[in-house]
């Protein structure tokens, strides 16, 4: 099946570093509509019980724009969570903790792959070494069985299945997946090379965007 033009572009990323200023690093990420604050606080010192004398202990806390966390909240803690975990350079940095918060401020489609790639540029920006970056790319399945690009709140509304694929930057390999609803093994892996070949433009992003900081600098 062809993807057309529409399905299988990306919505335009907007970035600003150092939006916090006590914070290691930070970063207002927007994709489309939806859009994040991430920020690094560390590393510090960390709680007795997640102390370990081989590395850093990784924390997320997101935050939504209203209200109380929810379950959904804490997967996608959990989601990135482990995403960083093996990201991170956590053994250089052996009983401290590296403490990461996620603030909400718009959701219009596509929030988990949004704040991956908001805490990538807030670690960046932080300084703290990574053993690569990473980029998320959201997609879903809709009706007809045909795969859609990051879309909007809106074209999702009826989606079938939902995807989000996190890729390294250095061989683009799977760093973790997150897949909601019913969809066929062809579905699947056609959504998976859709993102394999989209994540590019994330990294692109990225290198602008470090570009810039650095012209800065």
């Amino acid at each position: 099946m062809e993807i057309d033009s529409e399905q299988s572009s990306l919505r335009p990323m907007l970035c600003e570093l150092n939006i916090l200023t006590r914070s290691d690093g930070s970063a207002l990420l927007t994709q489309g509509e939806t859009a994040v604050i991430a920020s690094v606080h560390g590393p510090v010192e960390v709680r007795l019980q997640h102390l370990s004398a081989e590395k850093a202990h990784v924390e997320i806390h997101f935050r939504p724009r209203s209200g109380l966390g929810s379950v959904s909240d804490r997967l996608l803690e959990n989601l990135i969570r482990s995403t960083y975990e093996s990201t991170i350079l956590t053994a250089l940095h052996p009983r401290t903790a590296i403490s990461i918060q996620l603030q909400e401020m718009q959701d219009h489609g596509g929030l988990i792959a949004c704040a991956i790639n908001a805490v990538c540029l807030a670690l960046v920006n932080s300084g703290i070494e990574m053993q690569y970056l990473v980029g998320a790319v959201h997609s879903v399945l809709d009706a007809d069985g045909r795969i859609w690009l990051d879309p909007s709140d809106l074209q999702a509304k009826d989606a079938q299945a939902r995807f989000t694929f996190v890729f390294d930057s250095v061989a683009k390999k799977t760093v973790s997946i997150y897949t909601h609803g019913r969809f066929t093994p062809e579905q699947y892996h056609r959504a998976l090379r859709l993102g394999t070949t989209a994540v590019d433009e994330v990294f692109e992003f990225y290198r602008k965007i470090v570009a810039k900081q650095c012209e800065v600098l």
